[in-house]
Order: C-alpha cells, then sequence, then structure tokens
C-alpha cells in the first residue's frame, strides 16, 4: 500500500488525492498498471507531473482494458500530449475494438504529430471574426463569445484552448475597444408573450400529429432524441460494458446484413394478466423508439409458464398494442423457439457453463442460497440428467438446470430450466421442462436480431446476465437499456393483488373501470390519444417515475374537449311545468355538437311543455353567490332560447321538491340571466355510473401506511350508479365505447352493459373545476 502511495504521489498527485485513489480499486489498479509501463519505456525520473496527469485520466476513463498498455506508450511517447487528444484516443479504441490497431488511423484521428502554429491560429480567428464583425460592432459584449470560440475550436481541433481563448480575446478587443458603461449592463431578456390574463393560451401551443403534451416534445421527438444516447445498429460494442469476444465483431457483421441496419425492438408481454398504465409506457418506448428511427417491434409473447397463460391474456395484449395505435411487424412466441432454446442449452452444459441441481425451490429463494453442491458436477452427467428432465424422469422440483454464474444482485447461479407438468397452450404436452425469463429472454432477443432491448429499471441487475449468457453461447449479443417504470398513486397494478380484487368482489373483472389496467381505462372511456400522450408528459425517463392519477385526466379532458361531442344530461331529475307554453307544444331546438366550433355539425332536440332539469339548480331559499334559479331569480335554458322564470313549488308529502311550475318568455325580450342550465325535454332514460378513486390512500401497498393490506383501504364510494337519469335523445344511435360532453356534468363513454332498452354511460372524468361557479 505505502509502495504504491509512493508511485501515485511521484507522478504529481496530492497524498489526499492519491489515498482516494487507493480507495478505488479497480482505478488504482489501472492507474498502477498505466505508471508501471510508462516508467518501463522513459524510467522512473521520466514520468512528470503531465504525463502523470495524462495517465490518470486514462486509467479513470479508459473502458478497455486490453488497450490500457497501447494508450500508456502513446502518453509517455509524447504522441499523445494532450486531454483533447486523449478523449479522441479513447474514442478511437473504443470504435475499433478489433486487433490489430490501424497505427496510421489512429494518429491520424488523434491528431498525433499535428503542429498548430501562432499565425495559423491569428489567421483562423481573425477570418471568424471578420465573419461576425457587423453583429460584434452592433451588440459588442453582449455578442455571445462562446460562438466565436466554437468556431474557432472547430477550425483549430487541435490547438491549445487557452492560446485559441487569448488569440479571440485580443482581437475582440481590437476590434470593440474597452468596455464602456453600457456594454458591463446586464442584457434584458425579451419576455415571452401571454394571452390575456397572463396564461399561455392553448391555441399558442404546437402540437405535433404524433402526440404531445402541449408542455413538452413530442413521445416521438424524444424518442428521436434517445437515439443520439443509444447505439447504432451494429455498434453494440460502444456501448459502456458490453462484453467483446473474439468473435464478437463477426457476429456483429453477420446481424447487420440480415437486418441492414434497421433499428429493431420488441415488447415481451408475459399471458397471464391485463396489461396495465405502466405497460402503456413499455409498448409506447418499444413500438414509439423503432418507428421514430423508422424500425421495426416485434410483439413477443414470454410464454414460458403454462400454469398461468390463458387465451384471453393473448388476445386482449394485441388488442391494447395495436388500439394504443402500434401494429406489431410480426407476432412471436418465447415458445416458437422451445427446441432451439432446448439445444442451446444442452450446448451450454457441455461449454461447462451449466449444470443439473437438485437443490429444491425454498432453498434457491432469495440472494443468500446456499452454494449448490452439484455445482462442479462432470459435463457428461449433467447432459444425461438434462435428458432425463425433458424425458420426464424426475418430479417436479426434483432438478433445475442452473447456469454457473453470478448477477449483479449477488445471485447465484440462476435457473435455467425448471420442470412442469402442465400442458402448454401452444405446445401441448411435448415439453415438461420449460425456460426460465433469465435463460429465455436475451436468447429469444438474439434469434430475433433484436437491436436495442428495452426494459424496466428493475431489470439492470440482469443486463451482466444478459450479456454473459449470449458470449457464452457465442451468439450475437444484443444491448439492454433500461428505462424507469411508470407508477400511479391510489392503484395497485399487481397481477396477484388484482386477482384478489375480483375474487374479493370488489371490482367485478380486470376491466372495471376503477382499475388502471388498459382495458379498464379504455371501457372507462380514456382515449388511446390521452394515454399515448399521458407517456410523453412523463417523458422518456431513466428514473422510476409515480405520478398523480389527475394529470392522466387532464391529458385525457384535452383529447375529449376536442373530440366528444355535447349532449344534455339530468342526473338528478326535477321535473319543470312551463304553464304559459300550450299542453302539446314542441319545439325542435338545434344543438351544436362542439359550441366552441359550431362549423362541426348539430343535432335536433325536442323542447315541450315539461323539461327536466337538475334538483341542484333549483333552491327555494336565495344563497349569497348563487346564480341559477330561485324564486325571486330567473335561469336561462341553454340553446333554447328561454328564461325561465319561478312560479310555483310542488312538494311531496315529506316536504320534498318533486316539480316546479315556471313561465318562460324568449332570451331577446328578458333580462340576461345571471346563469343558462342543462336540461332535457322527452328524454331517455339511463343509467350513469359516477367513478371516484378505488383506495383511500396514495400508496395502498405501504404497510406503514395501511398496516393491514390493500383490501382494507378500498374506498366505499368508489362507484354510485344512477338508475334513473335522464339524457336527451341525441345519444340513442350510439355505439359502446362512444364518448359524449354531458354539458355541466362531465365526459361519458357508453358502457358495454347497454341494451336497446336502456343505455349504461360511465363517467369518464368530470369537467375542469371551477371554484368560482354556483
Amino acid at each position: 500500500m505505502a509502495d504504491t502511495l509512493t508511485l501515485f504521489t511521484a507522478i504529481g498527485l496530492s497524498e489526499q488525492k492519491a489515498r482516494e485513489t487507493l480507495k478505488n480499486e479497480a482505478l488504482s489498479s489501472a492507474l498502477k498498471e498505466a505508471i508501471i509501463q510508462a516508467q518501463r519505456v522513459r524510467g522512473a525520473s521520466g514520468v512528470d507531473k503531465a504525463v502523470g496527469t495524462l495517465l490518470y485520466s486514462l486509467a479513470s476513463r479508459l473502458k478497455d482494458p486490453k488497450r490500457l498498455a497501447f494508450l500508456s506508450d502513446c502518453i509517455v511517447l509524447c504522441k499523445i500530449c494532450t486531454e483533447l487528444q486523449l478523449a479522441a484516443a479513447l474514442e478511437f479504441v473504443k470504435s475499433h475494438p478489433e486487433d490489430p490497431i490501424d497505427q496510421t488511423a489512429f494518429e491520424q484521428a488523434c491528431g498525433v504529430g499535428v503542429v498548430v502554429t501562432p499565425e495559423q491560429i491569428e489567421e483562423a480567428v481573425e477570418s471568424i471574426v471578420k465573419k461576425h464583425r457587423e453583429q460584434l460592432l452592433g451588440e459588442r459584449y453582449h455578442f455571445n463569445m462562446g460562438l466565436l470560440m466554437g468556431e474557432a475550436r472547430s477550425a483549430l481541433k487541435w490547438a491549445d484552448g487557452k492560446v485559441v481563448k487569448n488569440e479571440v480575446d485580443l482581437q475582440v478587443l481590437h476590434l470593440l475597444g474597452p468596455k464602456t458603461e453600457a456594454d458591463l449592463e446586464k442584457k434584458v431578456k425579451p419576455q415571452k408573450a401571454k394571452a390575456a390574463g397572463g396564461e399561455v393560451r392553448k391555441e399558442d401551443v404546437a402540437v405535433t400529429e404524433e402526440g404531445m403534451s402541449g408542455e413538452g416534445k413530442s413521445l416521438m421527438e424524444q424518442l428521436r432524441g434517445e437515439s443520439l444516447k443509444f447505439h447504432k445498429p451494429g455498434e453494440n460494442y460502444k456501448t459502456e460494458g458490453y462484453v467483446i469476444t473474439p468473435n464478437t465483431m463477426d457476429l456483429l457483421k453477420k446481424h447487420t446484413e440480415i437486418t441492414g441496419g434497421q433499428i429493431r425492438t420488441r415488447f415481451p408481454p408475459e399471458p397471464n394478466g391485463i396489461l396495465h398504465i405502466g405497460h402503456a409506457k413499455a409498448i409506447n418506448f418499444n413500438f414509439g423508439y423503432a418507428k421514430a428511427n423508422n424500425g421495426i417491434c416485434f410483439l413477443r409473447y414470454d410464454d414460458t409458464n403454462p400454469e398461468k397463460e390463458e387465451e384471453k391474456y393473448f388476445t386482449a395484449i394485441r388488442d391494447m398494442v395495436e388500439w394504443l395505435g402500434y401494429k406489431p411487424h410480426a407476432v412471436t412466441h418465447a415458445s416458437d423457439n422451445f427446441q432451439q432454446l432446448y439445444d442451446l442449452a444442452v450446448d451450454l452444459v457441455r461449454r461447462g457453463h451449466a449444470y443439473v441441481c437438485h437443490q429444491k425451490g425454498e432453498e434457491l429463494k432469495g440472494h443468500n442460497s446456499p452454494p449448490s453442491p452439484w455445482r462442479d458436477r462432470p459435463v457428461d452427467e449433467s447432459l444425461v440428467l438434462f435428458e432425463r428432465m425433458k424425458k420426464g424422469l424426475f418430479a417436479e422440483g426434483e432438478a433445475t438446470l442452473r447456469m454457473k454464474m453470478v448477477m449483479e444482485d449477488g445471485k447465484l447461479d440462476p435457473v435455467a430450466y425448471r420442470i412442469k407438468y402442465t400442458p402448454h397452450h401452444r405446445t401441448g404436452d411435448q415439453w415438461c421442462i420449460y425456460p426460465t425469463y433469465d435463460y429465455t429472454h436475451c436468447l429469444c432477443d438474439s434469434i430475433e436480431n433484436i437491436t436495442h432491448s428495452l426494459c424496466t429499471k428493475e431489470f439492470q441487475a440482469r443486463r451482466s446476465s444478459y450479456f454473459w449468457l449470449c458470449n457464452a453461447l457465442d451468439l450475437y449479443c444484443p444491448v439492454q437499456w433500461e428505462y424507469g417504470r411508470l407508477n400511479l398513486t391510489y392503484t395497485v397494478v399487481s397481477k396477484r393483488k388484482i386477482i384478489k380484487l375480483v375474487e374479493s368482489g370488489v371490482v367485478r373483472d380486470w376491466d372495471d373501470p376503477r382499475l388502471f389496467t388498459l382495458t379498464a381505462l379504455r371501457r372507462r372511456g380514456f382515449p388511446a390519444e390521452a394515454i399515448n400522450n399521458f407517456c410523453a408528459r412523463v417523458g422518456v425517463t431513466v428514473s422510476q417515475t409515480t405520478t398523480e392519477p389527475h394529470l392522466l385526466e387532464a391529458c385525457v379532458r384535452d383529447v375529449l374537449n376536442d373530440t366528444a361531442p355535447r349532449a344534455m344530461a339530468v342526473l338528478e331529475p326535477l321535473k319543470v311545468t312551463i304553464t304559459n307554453l300550450p299542453e302539446h307544444s314542441q319545439l325542435d331546438v338545434q344543438v351544436p355538437n362542439f359550441p366552441a366550433n359550431e362549423a362541426k355539425g348539430s343535432h335536433t332536440v325536442p323542447f315541450a311543455r315539461t323539461v327536466f332539469i337538475e334538483q341542484s339548480d333549483f333552491r327555494e331559499v336565495m344563497e349569497k353567490g348563487y346564480k341559477r334559479l330561485t324564486p325571486d331569480q330567473p335561469v336561462g335554458l341553454r340553446h333554447a332560447g328561454y328564461v325561465i322564470s319561478f312560479q310555483k313549488v310542488i312538494k311531496d308529502a315529506r316536504g320534498k321538491v318533486v316539480e316546479l311550475e315556471v313561465t318562460c318568455c324568449s332570451s331577446e325580450k328578458a333580462e340576461k340571466p345571471k346563469a343558462f342550465i342543462h336540461w332535457v325535454s322527452q328524454p331517455l332514460m339511463c343509467e350513469v355510473r359516477l367513478y371516484e378513486r378505488l383506495f383511500l390512500h396514495k400508496h395502498p401497498e405501504d404497510q406503514s401506511v395501511v398496516p393491514n393490506g390493500f383490501l382494507s383501504d378500498i374506498n366505499p364510494s368508489s362507484m354510485h350508479v344512477i338508475s334513473d337519469a335522464l339524457v336527451d335523445t341525441s345519444v340513442r344511435g350510439a355505439k359502446v365505447l362512444d364518448k359524449f360532453q354531458f354539458e355541466r356534468v362531465g365526459y361519458f363513454s357508453l358502457d358495454p352493459d347497454s341494451t336497446a332498452e336502456k343505455l349504461v354511460f360511465n363517467r369518464t372524468v368530470t369537467l375542469k373545476e371551477d371554484p368560482g361557479k354556483m
């Protein structure tokens, strides 16, 4: 330790920096090797502080240790003399992992031997200043001098940055002279234009066809941006942590020949449950990334657990993918590759990387399972036992095939195959051994020539095993990239917990509108476009996101405001008789489908002597701020062109108001009322279901908040059914999932429970609240 500390301080590191370096085993080992290599070339006294600084930078930034000696020699032989040259050298070896290194191309890429004279610097800067002369004279020292430096560094790639900056400062001073008081004043930033009232108007915000929140970039724009961070097809080796073997470059070449350099992704759900809102982000990311970059995406069912898989889940998953607007390039199954996966497992055993184990399931759980006593059994013995597993000569749990590797989370020797005597929905009784996710996933990615294996952050711990398995079998190895999972408060999305909610009768099924499964959201009336826009607002983040439901609901309102035609419905009806209209009087009233844009059409509703209004739109006793109908205050009827005035109240035996008698007059003749209310006449009776949050607490699975478990946290008011609501006749021909805005009430969608005799509407979301409206 003391010798290493002396070695580090000898190249110019402070003692404190040297001690900090020693705490990092990988860095200190690389730095020690680099210094020793340098001393072999120039002797112990030949490694000065300038060389030492570059060696330290090399050791801390180099990802491929086999290039350490080569780059150390380049530094000590003064081929690489600056940080700029070192950065170019590191990029070159990252882009050229194969041996031997093309020395000429390397030196050209790193500027080896290039000398930039002071005259060249002066001439280049003079040309750049001349180019911007007029703007410089106009803006003086408020001009963005970084622009000059950027152009100068581009023109003088290998020049000393300090010398370039000094020359820029000198020539600007020569042109403008010393700074004046005006030059020292801070530049005033122009204020962003606001609409009346200080709010940014919706119509001023650009919305793209690909789905835009209005508050940032569209999902497609974000995913095109992400492509700058990801590797290009065929350049997997440039990804940090990617393992390069002697066959890597040949495998990548064959892969690129097959794909033609096209991006390939996949969405790989397990067909043992219904997709939820978190999957919407995964669908948008996998399919969207491919679409944004002119690639293709596979829908691949990870059907390796026959006990829990049902046909209804396969169908529902594909329906949801297509509902969100994506078409798979191909629909594949892990089971398509069962024979090939088995053959690869045999090869893995032959190579000494897997063995048959007899530890029981409970022994293998967790991360501290005891080492297997069968880890070192002979290869031939494991091959015989694996064949016996395939032939059904062991009971379930009696034997597994395990891989000889340690995962990033410390789990030892993950299981590759287990025994299950359950018929498979596609292969029947052909197999009694089934591969696990850890074994299947990366190999199916390799078989399908996936370029970018996109998955949620919790799979980061499996990245090293992903690379290990492909390389252990000498197969093309895709790159796994992780992104942050999307979570919502006030809900659960676990398949196991949703099944408990169904079995206990809390919800009716996976598509109960109070859940956040995609089938439930569709049934409730959430448009696919709104869900995609929500994913765009959440963004392509690496960190895990927990979001409030109201953000999703805001996206729903934005879409429905433009797409849901208006209708009038009364949830709690109060009969109103207009006494000054004839007994059999009836008018046809024209109602615009979208009042803000009457060019989008209209519909007709009847207006007769008897109408129905909301009970809350009448108060027998006037209250301060109340703007609707009272004995002393008339109110307008929306779209009808009439204002009604109170005449008489009729009550039942219990004193409840059951009917009003009013008179009406044309709104053109009457004084303008304080409010206009919705109404229906000769209506259809319908059922309306109003939904609130299913759980009382934000995090119903948090034992510290809900100690008795999520089933004890159910909101008793999560659904309110109104069986005798009234709706105008314009909705008579509506189809299931058709959406409407019931004026002043909310957005609603026609439920599949509807019949010819009675329509059933689900409230999708409420209208935006207006606390000043009474």
